[in-house]
């Protein structure tokens, strides 16, 4: 047979940690809401001629609101899962004392469906059941699809987001920061989110699958249309 059918088949597979989750949820939306505000504010600020101030002092206080309400965000959910954890673990221990035939034969019917025989899985459903640690470990694992949280998952969860928005909102912010004339300041700003953006995307594409060349335009195309309304809605509304 050709060597080639001899070699070993990898499967190259990204699982996400909820690190990278709570980057990309604070990045992208730290990129495209201070992005959108500072468009927005831009439109109404020329027409009444205040200069960068007002976007600037605007933008701090949207990125201080975005990252705290962002971060409390990622702390309640966190803190959600784990109390889901705790209460579905409760009451895997309770039916395993109150409804021990009705969680054997759970058991046996996630091996069942692997195509396993009773005489098969008759040894293995009975030594997973013969400790109750294991047998509710499994149930979880296998009935349920629930990975015990990690105890410190809601604190890391919430500061990994507000950083991520932070940084993310002081990319648009920053050319209002340092130019005084506006209409000059939104257009470096445009371009700066805008390559911001399409980085980020790539990035983020090339560590879900996504092609990263696809991945940039999409997150470049979101980032574009909200910051465009804004600034037309605003336009509109100060004329």
């Amino acid at each position: 047979m050709p060597a080639a059918e001899h070699a070993e088949h990898v499967e190259k597979h990204f699982t996400a940690t909820a690190a990278v989750r709570d980057i990309v949820i604070g990045m992208s939306d730290g990129l495209t809401v201070p992005f959108a505000l500072a468009a927005g504010l831009t439109s109404a600020a020329a027409a009444i001629a205040k200069g960068t101030g007002i976007i600037v002092t605007a933008g701090f206080a949207e990125i201080a609101a975005g990252s705290i309400a962002m971060g409390l965000g990622g702390y309640l959910a966190a803190k959600t899962d784990s109390e889901h954890y705790a209460s579905e673990l409760e009451r895997e221990y309770r039916e395993t004392v109150e409804l021990p035939e009705i969680e054997i034969e759970e058991v046996a019917k996630v091996f069942r469906e692997y195509g396993l025989t009773e005489d098969q899985m008759a040894p293995v459903v009975s030594a997973i059941t013969g400790n109750q640690k294991r047998w509710v470990d499994f149930m979880m694992r296998f009935e349920l699809g629930l990975e015990e949280p990690d105890p410190a998952r809601a604190g890391r969860s919430a500061a990994t987001i507000a950083a991520s928005y932070i940084v993310g909102g002081l990319v648009p912010l920053a050319p209002y920061i340092a130019m005084k004339q506006i209409l000059p300041a939104l257009w470096v700003s445009v371009g700066v989110t805008l390559l911001a953006l399409f980085v980020f995307g790539s990035i983020k594409g090339h560590y879900t699958g996504v092609k990263p060349y696809r991945g940039g335009l999409q997150t470049v195309l979101v980032g574009g249309l909200a910051a465009a309304a804004a600034f037309l809605i605003a336009r509109l509304i100060s004329q």
